[in-house]
């Protein structure tokens, strides 16, 4: 069975909604992704900005996986970055290739706008991510912060 990878645009909300439902159940985290679902345009703005980038994999009518990245302008030097802020795979499909064919659509929208590099973070506790990610990268042992915005929201990040 194939999958197509789509990139989704701002007049297609039920394929966003699809890859929102698609990615809570993959993270077990439902509620964090249907509870506060953005109003329809809140999701045509992001979705028509060209930093944002959503790619839904499809099989049979059905999202079976997606992406959710960022393309970060450089300051240094006239160049961006994509920055893959999240990917899943629905259990059911997985090890198929799935996850791998939306970083290979990624990587040619990636070219096409000139980015030098696409960037992704993973939990050590997650193997097959790490996997995925050491099979199609350099993989770069950093830290992460999260810095609250308000301090009575410290380490609620819903």
């Amino acid at each position: 069975m194939s999958i197509t990878i789509q990139q989704i645009t701002s007049t297609e909300l039920p394929l966003m909604d699809a890859l929102l439902k698609m990615f809570g159940e993959a993270f077990f985290e439902v509620e964090t992704y249907t509870r506060h679902k953005p109003s329809a345009e809140y999701l045509r703005r992001l979705l028509d900005k060209d930093s944002f980038i959503a790619l839904a994999a499809v099989r049979n009518g059905e999202v079976v996986g997606g992406l959710a990245a960022y393309e970060l302008m450089k300051f240094e030097q006239e160049r961006s970055e994509i920055y893959i802020y999240d990917l899943a795979v629905a259990e059911a499909h997985r090890r198929q290739g799935v996850a791998t064919a939306l970083i290979e659509h990624l990587r040619k929208i990636a070219q096409e706008r000139g980015a030098w590099v696409i960037y992704v973070q993973a939990d050590l506790v997650d193997e097959p991510a790490v996997a995925l990610y050491t099979k199609l990268g350099v993989r770069e042992d950093v830290l992460h912060f999260d810095i609250a915005v308000n301090d009575d929201k410290q380490g609620d990040q819903q």
